[in-house]
């Protein structure tokens, strides 16, 4: 696992034990956060970690995987809120050994159609 794989883990680590705050020093000075679906633009780690302070409701996240290369950190996670799961897949964009740039693109989850049954496992 690389450096940069690991400071996406920690930002999910952290932010999974409760601890928003702890994470600016993972944030880059110039750092954003996109949320392409809502057409959202989080700007500086304050408003991030504020944000997630204040996000209602009781969750919890699990990283599937990390996948990295050069700058570029690809996580996917679980995220269980109350009683549904919703994965995302983010994009961390590195420099200078912090988080830049975040692109998170999170999907609710869903029973799959009966159509598909006879082609599809479930899991």
């Amino acid at each position: 696992m690389s450096r940069n794989e690991d400071i996406a883990r920690e930002l999910w680590s952290t932010f999974n034990a409760r601890k928003f705050y702890q994470v600016k020093p993972l944030l880059h000075d110039d750092f954003v956060c996109i949320w392409p679906q809502s057409r959202e633009i989080i700007r500086g780690a304050n408003n991030f970690m504020a944000l997630n302070e204040n996000y209602p409701g009781k969750w919890s996240i699990k990283v599937i995987r990390t996948i990295s290369t050069g700058d570029i950190v690809i996580s996917e996670i679980e995220l269980k809120f109350e009683e549904q799961i919703i994965y995302a897949v983010s994009f961390f964009e590195i420099k200078d050994g912090k988080i830049l740039r975040l692109t998170e693109y999170w999907g609710d989850s869903y029973e799959a159609p009966e159509w598909r049954s006879k082609w599809v496992e479930k899991f």
